[in-house]
């Protein structure tokens, strides 16, 4: 049975949900599944905007036979390659066999790679080439590295839409609502948007705000992304946070305290850091334990934030494996221009925050505030000052 909506009499979202996914890219877990969207355009000439994962092949091509109500298909427009949303070429070709394929070079050679063979007729596009559908013109926008070398854009004048491929998405199946002000988007949505964001696009902040210039240049009145609720208000609120997070900006003045402790020593300074820090006014301070939460959810909070306190054991002669992994991803997703507290323990040799500060230095723009708090197997009654004048530091830090 199919399950398609229209978004105007002549556009019409075609996309399916997946709740069973456990991992997407088989790295990020994602407890509220994944929308894989795709969309019809009917005029003279009919256009699917890209297609969907392999995993929702049958509910896809329901959608999309119901959405062309018997017509042919005459062009397929590739924004994004990436298989949750390209899968489906071969099968489409094979479904609608003259159809034309509109993408860019980078993404034809990408098909041949993927299929191993070339898809039917394929018409490479550049900046600024168009196509008309009859009433809808249609313009193409290059987006390399967001988050892939072939990414374009597509913007219908005509409509003032535009299909923003994987810029603007988020983690989380749609559950009826397609729309962004049908839900609680800023209290429901907002945090898989942000993970989302920092662990699929974050390292390419330079790009990011490449194509933002260019949509700061387009009348929008809708914006439909290849994951998640399209946009048809507020859309400023979403272009402002990616604005923000792709110039490394922190999203709000707080702090986040992230620990690695093995039998709960280092835990216990990091929240006794935590109490002083809400002793003094400080608010919304979030803790969390490195062990225990999947680093994708460490790494957004890393960009949420302004002030970071890491507070990691010793193992190994090394930085406890899950701080370890954190402080990789961050570098790897060039995290930057934030304010960093450092908390170290080891029983007979402490070497994890000399470790850490090593890491940290290699990122731009990390500022470390005070003395990092070095214990001893456990934080002696003595050290209870050190904590204190550290705490100090970060309130300080933040202007309170």
């Amino acid at each position: 049975m199919h399950n398609i909506q229209k978004i105007s009499n002549d556009l019409i979202y075609v996309g399916v949900s997946d709740r069973r996914l456990a991992l997407f890219e088989n790295v990020y877990p994602v407890p509220q599944g994944v929308s894989y969207n795709s969309y019809v355009l009917l005029d003279e000439k009919t256009a699917l905007l890209d297609t969907a994962d392999a995993s929702v092949a049958n509910q896809f091509f329901e959608n999309l036979q119901a959405a062309l109500g018997g017509r042919s298909l005459d062009y397929l427009i590739v924004n994004h390659m990436e298989p949750d949303h390209a899968a489906l070429i071969p099968q489409l070709v094979a479904m609608y066999p003259e159809v034309e394929i509109i993408a860019t070079a980078k993404a034809g050679q990408m098909m041949e790679q993927f299929f191993g063979r070339p898809m039917g007729r394929l018409t490479s596009v550049k900046e600024g080439d168009s196509l008309s559908l009859g009433r809808h013109q249609l313009t193409f926008t290059l987006a390399p590295m967001v988050h892939w070398p072939e990414v374009m854009m597509t913007y219908d004048s005509t409509d003032r839409v535009l299909f923003s491929a994987d810029a603007f998405g988020t983690f989380g199946a749609l559950g009826g609502n397609l729309y962004a002000d049908e839900v609680d988007f800023e209290h429901q949505w907002l945090d898989e948007a942000r993970r989302y964001y920092a662990n699929i696009v974050g390292k390419y902040g330079v790009q990011v705000q490449n194509v933002l210039k260019k949509a700061s240049a387009l009348e929008l009145k809708m914006v439909c992304p290849l994951h998640g609720p399209v946009w048809r208000q507020r859309i400023d609120w979403i272009v402002g946070k990616y604005d923000t997070w792709s110039r490394y900006e922190a999203e709000e003045q707080a702090v986040v305290v992230v620990y690695g402790s093995i039998y709960g020593h280092t835990e216990s300074a990091a929240m006794r850091l935590a109490t002083m820090l809400a002793e003094r006014g400080v608010k919304d301070i979030k803790a969390y334990d490195a062990s225990h939460t999947h680093v994708s959810t460490l790494v957004a909070e890393c960009f949420r934030a302004s002030h970071i306190v890491l507070a990691s054991s010793t193992y190994n002669n090394g930085i406890f494996p899950p701080i370890e992994t954190l402080l990789a991803d961050l570098k790897a997703h060039a995290w930057q221009r934030r304010k960093v507290a450092l908390i170290e323990n080891g029983s007979w040799a402490p070497q994890s925050g000399k470790l850490m500060r090593a890491e940290l230095e290699q990122m731009k723009d990390i500022t470390l505030l005070g003395e990092m708090v070095s214990l001893k197997s456990a934080l002696a009654p003595q050290q209870e000052a050190e904590l204190e004048t550290l705490a100090k530091a970060i309130v300080e830090s933040l202007g309170k």
